[in-house]
């Protein structure tokens, strides 16, 4: 066997605090071969990217120190490299793809010259050979017209796209390995894949070893020879790919397997499913025809704009008491913006919405006023829909205090269930955001949805930003919630593996419009549509010999006819 192109040792890395030294990667020991896709699992703050960064002596904090250990790249020892020698180690030699590309790419310079950058820097070459490079590495990262594109700014793409330019950056300067961190986490399904299926490609094209951060197992059987897991700085157990997800030896491993939704035997919620279909029972939520469109064009001296665009464009949709409704659809697809109409936030330019019977265009103060009293939303970043001045006993408090359904002197006692209720501890009350993980800031987000005494809670995209073993708990609660309070949900998510385990019926929208809908085992067993079927295929499966796929069919021949076909 070839020696391998990366060897640590013992790796050992302390935070050197004011009152304490504490231990954040402890004698981690691995090798990545020559051409192989290594993918680094586990939770948030197991150490995987500190692990990472401390090869290339990039730690976030000077109190964060490498104690011992060693770091060997084809040989040659990293951590006693001057500064100057590890200045070219870094993106000459192993190159970085981070999770955000909005907050890696430089905002006011075009992506082309982000690329030529590190063209010029690592490999010297002068302006007009480092833009041909650029363009060409450009057009190796998947942009279909890249002498055009060369000269965009990061704005003017969609997230896929920044993420493709952020690798182009990272491959500019011909580097041995790719440390690709979290690269797909905001991605839609079928973006990640394509995202995937661009780093495989490029290690067989190029020949080159990558690191895949991720906590998401079912990537990595997609994708890497070998696994190595992580918990609190401490590597568990690694291995080829097969053996550690068929045959996993330390418990923690088993429960991220057993937590990734795209297991076969999970059931979705079943307490919905036997709600009687009688002709008495009234829809909660009745959507008949709706338009929503925004203006686009115009300028600062010009009357109006002259064009518009169709975010949702003809959606009829009636939700039943007590059921659990999934929304799917790529970025752009209109889920958001529905959800948003829903609730009054965004004006409905046609059509109408119904909750309870009161109709949101015709009686737009009484249903507003309904809305805000028995409906709630749950937001993606846990982070930041709380309000990180307010301890989390303040913010709910604050709702309680606003819909006056609870005595002044019962608001304490009611914090205390609502915390109850979504299983935090009673001590949280006195936390503010900022001393609490994601997981449980998504909790006390759903308390905050609670305390309304809601009907309907819309939640979008609320599981997104978390580890998967925390989103199989924000699931599993949203499960017993909808169960126990008879709760009316829409669960609005890109990834439809979490929508198939938790919804009794799946709607899949495309470019504003329902493209299908019906119970969700048939939609996901036996779509009926091109793109349904597509996004089912992109789905990241913990079977390794399972085939990655991307591509979402053109909607000219198949997809935009049977939009208007469907009612």
């Amino acid at each position: 066997m070839s020696a391998p192109v990366l060897s640590v040792r013992n790796l050992t890395v302390k935070a050197h605090l004011d009152d304490e030294t504490r231990m954040l990667l402890d004698a981690v020991s691995l090798d990545l071969a020559r051409g192989e896709i290594l993918g680094l699992v586990g939770e948030s703050g197991s150490g995987k990217s500190l692990f990472c960064r401390s090869l290339v002596r990039l730690l976030p904090s000077s109190r964060l120190r490498i104690e011992g250990g060693s770091v060997l790249l084809e040989g040659r020892e990293l951590t006693t490299l001057s500064d100057s020698e590890m200045l070219k180690v870094r993106g000459g030699e192993i190159g970085m793809i981070f999770q955000n590309p909005t907050s890696h790419l430089d905002p006011v310079m075009r992506i082309g010259d982000q690329i030529a950058e590190g063209i010029r820097y690592h490999q010297g070459l002068d302006a007009r050979a480092a833009r041909a490079a650029a363009t060409e590495i450009l057009s190796q990262v998947g942009f279909p017209d890249p002498l055009r594109q060369y000269d965009s700014y990061p704005h003017e793409f969609s997230g896929g796209m920044r993420q493709r330019a952020m690798i182009g950056v990272a491959l500019s300067c011909n580097p041995k390995i790719l440390i690709a961190d979290e690269p797909t986490t905001a991605l839609d399904v079928t973006i990640q894949a394509q995202i995937l299926a661009l780093l495989m490609d490029l290690r067989d094209r190029r020949g080159l070893s990558i690191i895949l951060i991720t906590h998401d197992l079912g990537i990595v059987a997609q994708t890497c020879d070998r696994i190595a897991v992580m918990r609190g700085g401490r590597l568990l157990e690694q291995g080829p790919k097969r053996q550690i997800l068929s045959q996993p030896q330390d418990p923690y491993t088993i429960r991220l397997i057993q937590s990734h939704p795209s297991m076969p035997d999970t059931k979705p919620l079943a307490a919905v499913a036997a709600l009687p279909a009688a002709a008495s029972v009234k829809p909660i939520l009745e959507i008949d025809d709706l338009h929503v469109r925004f203006p686009v064009g115009g300028g600062l001296f010009r009357g109006s704009a002259t064009k518009t665009v169709s975010a949702v464009s003809g959606v009829s949709l009636q939700i039943m008491p007590g059921e659990t409704v999934g929304i799917v659809g790529e970025s752009g697809s209109g889920k958001s913006t529905l959800a948003r109409a829903i609730l009054g936030l965004t004006p409905i330019s046609s059509g109408h919405v119904s909750f309870e019977g009161v109709d949101l265009a015709l009686q737009r103060n009484a249903a507003l006023a309904k809305l805000r009293r028995e409906t709630a939303m749950v937001f993606q970043d846990p982070f930041n829909a709380l309000n990180p001045r307010l301890t989390i006993g303040q913010t709910i408090g604050e709702v309680l205090a606003v819909q006056g359904k609870v005595e002044k002197a019962d608001i304490p006692a009611r914090i205390g269930e609502l915390l109850d209720l979504v299983g935090l501890e009673r001590e949280f009350a006195n936390r503010k955001p900022r001393s609490m993980s994601g997981g449980q800031c998504q909790r006390a987000g759903i308390a905050r949805a609670l305390a309304v005494d809601p009907k309907l809670i819309i939640a979008d995209e609320c599981v997104a930003a978390l580890d998967v073993t925390i989103q199989a708990q924000i699931i599993a609660l949203f499960r017993d919630l909808a169960a126990r309070m008879n709760l009316t949900l829409v669960f609005i998510a890109h990834d439809l593996a979490i929508v198939r385990n938790l919804c009794t019926r799946t709607v899949v929208m495309y470019r504003g419009a329902i493209v299908e809908e019906g119970p969700s085992e048939q939609v996901f067993s036996h779509p009926k549509h091109a793109y349904t079927a597509a996004l089912v295929a992109a789905i990241p499966d913990i079977d390794p010999d399972k085939p990655l796929r991307g591509a979402i069919p053109e909607p000219t021949a198949d997809i935009l006819p049977s939009i208007k076909r469907m009612p």
